[in-house]
Formats: C-alpha cells, structure tokens, sequence
C-alpha cells in the first residue's frame, strides 16, 4: 500500500488541522478489511532488522489510536506486520523505461565520473607515470564503492563485485581472485611491476557500482602498439580478441537468451547472483566479463606478463513475434550501458576520428593535412600517419548546413594496418574523420585542402559524395558522430545530459523503442505492427480495402453521461455519413457488456448487407457505419477485443473500428471526495479514445470542476482531443468530424499506446481487471404501472441516504422504461443519483432493438417494463421492496372499533346528535346539565352509553361491510405477471 495526502491537503483543506483528520481517517479506511500489512522498513541494499515498535511511533499510525478515529488500540496489536523489503527490491531490480532512464541519467552518469576522474589523475601525472602506484590510481574507484557500501549490509566480497586497479604482472589469476582490494599496495608502482621489476607493460581496472547492477573493467596499455613507436603489440592484440569475443558473447546471449551459447554472463539481483535461466533474470541489468590469466612472456621467456580483463554491463530486450502462419518467433535488442568507458587507452611511458567498428567510441585529437595524406595527433596513442600511399579512396559528405557535420570517409589498404594502433584494425579497413562545423579545421578544410586534394596528381584525389550515396554503415556513423557534435554544443542542463547520453550509447534510442514494447509484457505482437511499435514506419498494413470495410464509431461512458443522447443527435444530424446502425447494450444483463451478444450483432449485420439486393436504391447502397453505444462499467477495451476474437475472420476482417469517444458529466465522477466511479479513467484511456466529450458544465467558462478533470483525463491521455456538448448536442463541424473519424482508432501513434497499455489485446488475451468498488447491475422487469409521484419522491430521497466507504446498499443509477399510472405511454427513465438528477422522456415512437433476454425465460406475462439499478452491494429483493413502494398501494383491512378507541371528539358529537333523545324515569334537564331524583348533575344523557353502543354497532357494520368488498376486490402485486 503506497499511501500520500500531500496534494489532497494543498487542493482541498485550507485548515491543516481538517487535512490531518483526512489523511488519517482515509488511513483507517483502507486498512479497514486488512489482516496483514506489508512495510517497506529497509531502502534497497540497506537491509535492517524489522521492528514494529519503530513502526508503532510513525506519526500515521500513532494517530490510528485517537478515539473517534481508530479508536482499537495498538495499531501492531491488531494488524500483523511484516517487512516486505526484499520483495519489492527483487521488484525495483527488474527493468522497465522509468527504471532505466533512472539508471542512464543518475546512476550511469555518476559511474561514468568516476571514470573520468580515473583518467584526469593519470593525465595530470603524465610527467610522474612511472612513480604512479596502484593505489594512487584507484583511490577513485575505491571511495565511490566504500562509501556507497557504508551502512549497507551487503556481504558479497566477490571479485566480481569490487573496484581494483592492479599493474602489470601483479594482476596475475592470485591477485584478481584473492578479492582484497580494500587495502592496495603503496609499493606496486608502474615502474616495478613488469617483467623482473621493469616498467608495467598494462593494467587491469575494475569498477563497481556499490547500490547498483552497473560494473565493466579494461585492459589499459603503457606504451603503444602501432610504427613508428615500439609497444606491446601482444598484450594488445589478445585484449583486442577479448574485446570482440565479449561483445560477440553479448550479441549471441541477447539473440539466443542462452548463456552457454555465449560466455560468462551474471546478474546481480537484489546484490546476490542468480543463473540465467531464472525467470527473474530476463530484465535484469546483466554483466559479461572474460579474463586471460596470466599471459607468458612469448618473445623473452622471462616470466609471467600479467592478465587481461574486460566486462562489460548490458541490458536485453526481447520482444514475441507472432507471424502470419500462427508461429512465434522472438526479435531482440540489446544495449551496452556501459559502452562510453573506454575500451582502448594507452599512455606513452580535438578533431574526432571514427572508426567501422563497435568496440571503440570517436577518438578526438589534433589533425594535420599534408598533400600526400594526414597525421593525427592524440594524446594517449601518439601520433597517427595515414599516408595516400595506403588510402583505396578519399570520399567527402557535407550536408550544407551549418550544423550537420562534414566527412571524411577513407577506404585504407591493409598495409596501413601496421601503423595504427590495434583498437583501429577493421575487416572493412575504413576511417571516417568528422569536421564539426563552425570549426577552425573546417574553415581550414575548405580554405586549404579540399581544392588542392581533388587536383592532385598522386592517383588518390578528393571525390564529393551527396547523402544518398552513403552507405547504410555510414549514415549510422555519420548520425553518431551528430550526436556527439549536438551534445558538444548545448550549453549544460537537462537537455544537455540526454545529448551526451545519446552521443555516448548512439544505439540507445533504438533500444529505448524496443525495450518500451518488451518490458510491457511477454505476449507476443504481430509481425505487420512490429515496424509501427518501434516507430520504424508510419503506415499500417491492411488486409481488405478500407471502402470495403463497415466503420465502428464507439461512444461509451458512465451511467448518465448522456451517450445515448450523443447518439440520437449524431444519427439525426449526419444522414449524410450513410446508412446508420445503432448497437446498444442489453440492460437486463447482471455484466455490463456481454462480447457473446456482440460478436453475434455483428455477424448479423454482415448477413443482412450480404442479403441486400443489388436493385436497392442508391440511398440503400449507401456506405454502412455501425454506431456503437455503451453506457456503464464498461471497459473498452472488452468491445476492441471481442471484434479482434470474432470466431469468423470474415467478419472480422469486414469491420474497422474508426473511433472510440467517451462520454463524460462531470457530476457523476466522484463518489465521494476525489474518489472516482470505477472504470472512469480506463474510460478515457490512451491507444484506445480519441475524444471525450463533455455532455454538463458547459456553458459556464471555465467551470473548476470541469477544468479539474480535464486535466486529470490529460495526464492519463496526452493527446486526447475535448469536445463540449451540452446534453449530447455538439454545435462545431470539426468536432463531429472527430467523433466520426474512420482513421483516427488506426494511426501509429495510437496502435503503439494500444500495445503498450493493453499488450495481448489482439488475441483477447488482455484481462481488463475487477470493477473496484463491486458495482452490482439489477434488472427487475414488471408490466403493472408506477405511481410517477410516489417514484419522483423515492428517486430524489435515495441522495440523502447515500453512505460513505464502502458505499454497501447504495444505487448511484437508475435506468429502464416504465408506464405511470397516468398514462399509457412508455416512459423512459435516467436517475443519476449523484447529481440528482432524474430524466422521464416519453419513448419514441420507431422500430426497437430485439429482446435480449435469455430465450429460455418465460415471456407468457408479457413483462414490458423494466429498470436496471446500479449500484453497491444491492440485493434484488431489497430493489424490489423499493420499487413495491413506488406503485399503487394495497388498502389494509379495517379493524373493529371498540369503546376504548373512540376518541372525545367522536364522544361529543354522539351526545351532541342524541342528547334530546327521551330521559329515563326520575330525570330531567335544567337546561345545563342532566339531574335525577336524587339531586345527582351529570354533563351528558344518562342513556349515554346505550347511544356509544349504537355507535360503535354501526360502525362496526360499515366497517365489516368496508372489509368484504375489499376481499372481493382483486389485487395484483407490481411483479406479478399479467394472466
């Protein structure tokens, strides 16, 4: 559970106060139906001990004892804790986009520093190399990696996972495998640490990144290895078969998911290694290292040279082709993060250079133009001839711009080999030299040489070339080197940091297309959209011609959004657009959209246009559109995969969904607070909805509520498109041309999102997921009248008795068609309960859609009428009992009166009508009162309980009589069926 009140409190509670209670109540709320409680106690590689009592003083919870709030005591008491650290790190290890960028913008570039800061203390000690000790030159390395470690619990002492920087023959196999880097000698100089206590000839280096998967290491040289310098050209060349058998082990391990196929290759997962065949391990950054140990001294036989390492980390990306024949077949990627270390550097005891290769980045240093060739100067490698002698051709790429960079492209022959150091040896035997333009060698270039270099008389002369002429392989090195002259020259901020990063992983936007598709899902994608997913092309192949094919306009939205509406004035106002056919949903259904019913719709609509005679008038011909109309929980993602899943591919190659809009009144979005009606955002989703059209709130500029949730659906959708239609009726053309448009559901950009947001949508595989909270669909059907003011009543009272979370019993929805005992026709009724708003519309007159109703049900009482109740947690004799109170009720039975229930004022008009009846004997009336022989005065007739009992007798006649017509009288309950 991730739990934030922050901007809840800024939008809606200028009282902290009211906001804390919020936040805490809320709190309460959610761990409400809760046993168990996962906490994240420990951040990643900082494991430590799990104690509730520290939990038990976070303030959150500390207020969870308030009385009136919590009110239950200890909230460790009642809950049972557990820490659940190592599950969400073996989580946050896996890769996915937002991960990665994390990784290529904070945690690779402070690893690449780390590197620089490696080689700016070896150039600063140029003039000291030979006194430079293994622990000078590590000390880099070493405090990134300890300091990281500090508090960490991390006890992987491996080799593999820690920094070092040995000379010479001191990186022997015992050194490298010892794993005490800790502690490097002062006294391992590079001046002692070859052969017999010579100069060192190289060095292996190492770096690790202390919290997370990023490592690599190199092989280094002191001296060089080409003419005119004498130099270490054994040590050279093994390292350069290393280089190349590591990045082909990459290549293959990507291509085959096989590590035996490949080389060493381990993971770290949450700071441990796992094998490669574990399921976890597919989008894990992962480590590729191989090692000679301990090179003999070939030429002088004098002892052990030292060893040779090179690692590097990658990162994979595979992506479930399924092909035309049902077959499946992977397309893979990969990326070397940390390619931009250099792989190749030498010392010896800015113009940028290219070569055909993928082991080296752009080498920058000095160039000189000569008439019979070039000499380039660099600061690690010395001095680099290539003459004319050497060269098959000189080639020219300018793009006439004044930011584009200029090439040169040179074809050498083998014979130059010799003379450049082994990193730049080729099977293609090509260079690209870049001028950057604005540049003094530029200018210089053109000023200088390019004439006299396209009139020379040697044989080998300058030849222009346009950009249609390159190859494949020099348009990519051409673009690389763009990067690197776009990133040089943007001043330092964001924008600057992914130029730099682009120029160093040139493959890295690539790999960021195939790696946003992959890490989605492991469902596989048709080949026909695999161009379109990895923007690799801006069209979609089809199958049938589009004029051919019957165009889906989709309108869906929550209960009450008025797309019913929405529909009745698109059908009216646009005839033009060619014959309409309207699907709506079935009502009487307890799921909101049943794809059976649909799939069989559409291959009813099929039929009947395949029926149609071919002598129909030209209206009749007309191109057919079906509209489809959904109001409820709906997930549209269910109509597209029920079209996708049609059990005949006639019928579903016949139909082309053109565009899906939702329907949106902004009063019946919320529940209560900020909490949204289920399915509202998945209503308005990307790849799927092109429009939403806002049905209230619209005449008033700028409603807050309405411009709230317009931008909460513009950060679930960016490029939605708005459109206000007040009650359904849009007033602007170019607003009905998005609702009707035939393409947009079927462009790029909106197939990409579709795949990334609903992978295994195509096959129907993808599970739209539980409406949350339980939203319950009662149909109760009927064929008695209504009483339309006792339901007026009932509707608008159900407001009132609305409860908050979990919102068990309450109806948010009332729908269906009804007759009122006033009159004979058919009534159709909308009550949204959370604007309070109730529709009563006499049906219109016309054909209606067929019965829907199971076939099985007995339809002998003709039940015409019916409502569909939409809510939490209802019951159907709970909606029936409501309803009941709606109709015209059953009289009650009279009971019997007896003495005790008269009251005094039936007392008083007994007397009053009978007070002069005769006395008795030995009574008489002074005119004020009654008096007997005795001088006895009373108020009322001395006969006064004989004339009650004659009251009561006849009262009880009547009543009796009242009794027995109404037990003659027939009565029907509202759900009765008619005989």
């Amino acid at each position: 559970m991730y739990f934030n009140c922050k901007d809840l409190q800024r939008e809606n509670y200028e009282d902290e106060e009211a906001a804390e209670e919020f936040k805490i109540a809320s709190f309460v709320d959610m761990v409400r139906d809760c046993s168990r409680i996962g906490i994240p106690y420990s951040s990643q590689g900082h494991l430590q001990i799990f104690d509730m009592f520290i939990v038990e003083k976070w303030p959150v919870v500390q207020a969870f004892a308030l009385e009136g709030i919590g009110g239950d005591g200890f909230f460790t008491m009642k809950y049972e804790l557990m820490d659940v650290s190592m599950d969400l790190w073996k989580t946050y290890s896996k890769m996915d986009p937002v991960s990665l960028e994390d990784l290529l913008f904070e945690d690779l570039m402070t690893f690449e520093h780390q590197w620089t800061s490696f080689f700016a203390n070896f150039d600063t000690e140029i003039p000291f190399i030979l006194e430079l000790s293994e622990s000078q030159a590590g000390e880099s390395f070493r405090s990134y990696f300890s300091h990281g470690m500090i508090s960490s619990h991390i006890t992987d002492n491996s080799p593999s996972r820690q920094p070092f920087v040995l000379f010479g023959n001191h990186s022997s196999k015992e050194n490298l495998n010892s794993g005490n880097f800790n502690f490097p000698s002062e006294g391992h100089l590079v001046r002692n640490t070859g052969l017999g206590g010579s100069t060192a000839k190289h060095m292996a280096v190492q770096c690790v990144s202390p919290k997370g998967p990023l490592a690599c290491s190199r092989t280094y040289i002191f001296g060089t290895t080409h003419i005119p310098y004498l130099g270490n050209r054994l040590l050279s060349q093994i390292y350069a078969a290393v280089v190349e058998a590591v990045l082909a082990g990459i290549a293959c391990y990507a291509k085959t998911s096989s590590a035996t196929k490949s080389l060493n290759i381990e993971i770290l997962f949450c700071f441990r290694i796992i094998p490669l065949d574990n399921e976890d391990s597919l989008y894990l950054v992962k480590t590729a290292a191989m090692t000679i140990y301990d090179i003999p001294d070939l030429l002088g036989g004098r002892g052990c040279l030292g060893s040779v390492v090179f690692s590097e980390s990658f990162l994979a990306s595979q992506i479930f082709i399924k092909e035309k024949d049902g077959s499946i077949n992977t397309e893979t990627s990969y990326i070397i993060l940390t390619a931009a270390i250099p792989r190749y550097v030498s010392w010896l005891v800015s113009i940028s250079i290219m070569l055909h290769s993928s082991q080296v980045m752009p080498e920058e240093g000095k160039l000189y133009f000569f008439s019979d060739g070039i000499l380039f100067s660099h600061p690690h490698h010395g001095s680099i001839t290539v003459s004319k002698n050497h060269m098959d051709s000189i080639k020219f790429y300018d793009g006439d711009s004044t930011s584009v960079v200029a090439a040169l492209f040179i074809d050498f022959k083998s014979s130059l080999l010799a003379h450049l150091p082994v990193q730049f040896h080729t099977p293609s035997n090509f260079l690209m030299i870049g001028l950057f333009p604005k540049s003094k060698i530029y200018k210089a270039f053109y000023s200088q040489v390019f004439s006299s270099w396209q009139q020379t008389n040697s044989g080998i002369s300058l030849k222009v070339i346009q950009a249609d002429f390159l190859s494949v392989e020099q348009k990519r090195l051409l673009s690389n080197m763009q990067k690197l002259c776009n990133a040089l020259s943007y001043p330092a901020g964001e924008r600057w940091s992914q130029l730099k990063m682009a120029a160093s992983l040139p493959e890295l936007e690539r790999f960021l297309q195939h790696f946003a598709v992959s890490s989605i899902s492991r469902e596989p994608v048709m080949r026909a959209h695999l161009p379109i997913l990895l923007q690799q092309s801006e069209s979609i192949p089809v199958s049938k011609a589009e004029n051919d094919k019957v165009v889906i306009t989709i309108i869906t939205g929550l209960p009450g959004c008025h797309s019913s509406d929405l529909c009745a004035f698109l059908v009216t106002f646009n005839k033009e657009y060619g014959r309409w056919v309207v699907y709506r949903q079935t009502m009487d259904s307890p799921e909101c959209f049943s794809a059976a019913h649909f799939q069989r719709y559409l291959s009813s609509v099929i039929e009947s246009q395949q029926n149609r005679s071919a002598r129909q008038s030209s209206y009749s011909r007309k191109k057919m559109r079906l509209l489809v109309v959904l109001q409820g929980y709906t997930d549209v993602i269910d109509v597209v995969q029920a079209l996708e899943t049609h059990p005949d591919p006639d019928v579903k190659s016949s139909f082309i969904i053109g565009t899906i809009s939702t329907c949106v009144e902004p009063l019946s979005c919320y529940m209560e607070h900020r909490f949204l009606f289920p399915k509202f955002l998945d209503q308005c989703s990307q790849g799927l909805v092109s429009n939403v059209v806002f049905t209230s709130h619209t005449t008033e500029q700028r409603h807050p509520l309405l411009v709230q949730l317009q931008s909460l659906i513009r950060a679930a959708n960016p490029a939605v498109s708005f459109i206000l239609a007040e009650n359904g009726l849009v007033t602007r053309n170019e607003d009905i041309e998005l609702i009707l448009s035939e393409s947009s559901f079927s462009n790029p950009q909106m197939m990409r999102a579709r795949y990334l947001m609903y992978p295994g949508w195509y096959d129907g595989k993808f599970g739209a997921g539980s409406v949350f909270p339980p939203m319950v669909q009662i149909c109760v059907w009927f064929s008695r009248p209504l009483e339309k003011t006792r339901f007026v009543t009932k509707c608008k009272a159900i407001k009132s008795s609305i409860k908050s979370s979990p919102f068990s019993g309450n109806i948010y929805h009332i729908l269906g068609k009804v007759k009122f005992s006033d009159s004979d026709k058919m009534i159709e009724v909308c009550h949204n309960t959370s604007s309070n708003s109730l529709s009563l519309v006499p049906v219109q007159e016309g054909p209606t859609p067929p019965d829907s109703r199971n076939d099985n049900r007995d339809r002998s009482g003709q039940q015409e009428c019916f409502l569909v109740f939409i809510g939490c947690s209802l019951k159907e004799e709970d909606i029936k009992d409501w309803l009941r109170q709606t109709a015209k009720q059953k009289p009650q039975r009279k009971a019997l009166k007896t003495r005790g229930m008269l009251t005094l004022q039936e007392i008083k008009n007994i007397h009053m009508k009978r007070h002069l009846d005769p006395l008795p004997a030995g009574y008489f009336y002074n005119g004020t009162q009654f008096v007997n022989f005795f001088g006895d005065k009373m108020d009322y007739h001395p006969l006064m309980d004989q004339f009650m009992n004659d009251y009561l007798e006849e009262a009880n006649r009547e009543i009796e009589k009242y009794n027995r017509e109404l037990e003659e009288q027939e009565y029907h309950d509202l759900f009765e069926q008619k005989t």
